[in-house]
């Protein structure tokens, strides 16, 4: 077997479903022709097993021919030999397709997740993704699975109907013609399951997504009594998806039933008009003997048929959904801007928009009566979002930087702090991992950034793996050594899922620190201590103007700690800079009231 997942799983035909799905093929066409091949050599020497009964009863039971007899049961041994050895293979290479077809189908969709960045969850709800991950790639799987079988079914059909064409004509145009069209008559149900599939498929979606929330925001709901609303809404949604789910019974039962029926239907036409020619005397007893065991087998070839028509409904709605997230266009593509090199760490960033002047290598402040404001110009400073910007680093326009190296240099951390499940270690040292690009760290500590694939470092960027005390010190920093201490092992403790355990203070302080292992030339820090206490955020705004002092810093906050240590505090009002200078400046200048009331609270005069 090759090793899975795949160092590259190649670029896929999105064009349409159906092409997709021959893509997938394409990709593994070795195992998917020997899979096929040896499922026609294992139904084949089933097929002709009640060829052999038949001959072992005209030339050895009726004339009392030992040697004849003898000679077509070791034939019968062989086809038997053939046809368990053949399966064993079948099976072997059935699985392999599955699982490479699964797991290449996984993989397309991790990288367009991680492409497609922020703009997936504008796009679709979570819930939806999590679905594809969850269900959809193992059904597409299974389609490859199955066409081993497909193939020894339409082989083995067409040479039992060659042999009956050639002991009964009316028997042998029974089986060629009878077959595809009761298969065709499927049609009749296939496109609406699929309708239904499909509906059923999102409604699920969606109550996963439902239920996701509830779950994330269980803390919220309890302090504020909101249990019982969503509950009645999680129900609701319920009932959606039961509801899609019986009209998605009907036709998937009438399928199912349709494996038996069908067969069943031919086994007795066949056996019918095998029966009367062996009355009539038009055949031998060794092939009605033969023409019985025919129809026993045909129940085979024609239920895989239905099978992979299911298989294939279920495989075309599974790779849909996948498309649908592969074709969700980023904010920005990685390696299509890159017209200007990168400038020197100390230069200024302005932000045309508002009027925002960051100059290099200080600490500088923005201070807003609307946080949403202040987080626009955060955003803006890190080329954030969808659309053209403006924002200039050193004269030269973020748009025209490599996406990658912005990402890189350019770190803008969130106030809602995101961990995962893992060591603690792991957590805060993946801030310097060499597979990572930093906007894949910032974005597991609650940076608002689309991953972009790993790409190299730019010379002088530092990407070695942090030491512990450099870990150390970054927690001191954030005043998160105490959230380390209470962790029983210490950096090798397990952070929970969401990092549960931890308070919303803590959270935000483990994430305050893993942004500062970036060592972003840039850090862009929103509200970096609005969860915890007011000794806590002195301790927190003396340490961060220490550790960050000659880089280029920007911190959006309206706290007079936070503003106290910084070099330069901007105003926006409205979204524009109505005033610049020290915190001591501001609270004292009389043509700028506002700062005041939104810093201290004082009240501005009528």
């Amino acid at each position: 077997m090759r090793e899975i997942p795949f160092p590259d799983p190649g670029r896929p035909d999105t064009r349409s479903t159906v092409r997709f799905l021959v893509w997938v093929a394409a990709r593994q066409w070795p195992t998917q022709l020997v899979g096929m091949a040896s499922g026609a050599v294992w139904m084949l020497a089933i097929a002709l097993i009640p060829a052999a009964v038949g001959k072992g009863v005209d030339e050895g039971i009726v004339p009392g021919d030992a040697a004849g007899l003898v000679r077509w049961a070791l034939a019968l041994l062989g086809l038997g030999a053939v046809a368990a050895s053949m399966a064993a293979a079948r099976h072997w290479f059935a699985v392999q397709n599955w699982l490479y077809a699964s797991y290449r189908g996984a993989q397309l969709t991790a990288l367009g997740v991680e492409r497609a960045g922020p703009a997936l969850t504008r796009t679709l709800p979570s819930g939806e993704v999590v679905a594809v991950f969850a269900n959809d790639v193992m059904r597409l799987g299974g389609l490859y699975d199955v066409m081993g079988r497909f193939t020894g079914a339409v082989v083995s059909y067409v040479v039992v109907g060659a042999i009956l064409l050639a002991a009964s004509p009316p028997l042998g145009w029974l089986v060629l013609l009878g077959g595809p069209v009761m298969l065709g008559s499927l049609t009749l149900i296939v496109r609406p399951l699929q309708r239904r599939q499909a509906r059923q498929r999102e409604e699920a979606g969606r109550l996963t997504t439902l239920g996701a929330d509830t779950v994330a925001g269980l803390r919220v709901l309890r302090g504020i009594g909101g249990e019982q609303t969503f509950l009645r809404r999680y129900e609701a949604q319920s009932a959606r998806v039961r509801a899609t789910g019986f009209r998605v019974a009907g036709l998937q039962a009438a399928l199912d039933s349709a494996q038996v029926l069908l067969p069943g239907v031919f086994v007795v036409l066949v056996t019918w008009l095998g029966a009367r020619q062996a009355v009539e005397g038009r055949i031998t007893p060794g092939q009605l003997v033969a023409f019985y065991g025919y129809t026993a087998f045909l129940t085979m070839p024609l239920q895989t048929a239905v099978e992979v028509i299911d298989r294939g409904i279920r495989a075309h709605i599974a790779a849909g959904r996948m498309l649908r997230v592969m074709a969700i266009e980023p904010d920005h593509v990685p390696g299509q801007d890159a017209r200007a090199e990168l400038p020197d760490p100390g230069a200024d960033l302005v932000d045309p928009l508002s009027g925002t002047v960051v100059r290099g290598g200080v600490l500088t402040a923005i201070v807003s009566a609307r946080p949403e404001e202040s987080a626009a110009v955060a955003e803006r400073l890190g080329r954030h979002g969808p659309g053209p910007h403006q924002t200039t680093w050193g004269g030269v326009r973020l748009d025209d930087l490599p996406i990658e190296q912005v990402r890189r240099s350019v770190v803008v951390s969130e106030p809602d702090p995101r961990l995962f499940t893992g060591v603690l270690r792991e957590e805060l040292l993946a801030a310097r991992s060499p597979s990572l690009s930093r906007s894949a760290v910032a974005s597991a500590s609650g940076v608002a950034v689309a991953a972009p694939a790993p790409a190299p470092a730019p010379a002088g960027t530092a990407t070695a793996t942090a030491t512990d005390a450099e870990v150390r010190r970054a927690l001191e920093t954030a005043s998160a050594l105490d959230v380390l201490d209470a962790v029983p092992d210490g950096l090798d403790g397990l952070v929970e899922e969401r990092g549960r355990s931890y308070s919303g203070g803590q959270r935000q302080r483990l994430a305050l620190a893993r942004a500062l292992l970036t060592d972003a030339d840039v850090l862009v820090l929103v509200e970096p201590t609005s969860a915890v206490d007011a000794h806590t955020e002195a301790r927190v705004a003396e340490r961060l103007a220490e550790h960050r002092r000659g880089r280029t810093t920007v911190v959006t906050s309206v706290s007079p700690l936070l503003l106290g240590q910084a070099d330069e505090v901007v105003l926006l009002e409205d979204g524009l800079v109505t005033a610049r200078g020290t915190h001591r400046e501001l609270l004292a200048d009389p043509e700028h009231p506002a700062y005041r009331h939104i810093v201290i609270r004082e009240e501005e005069p009528a």
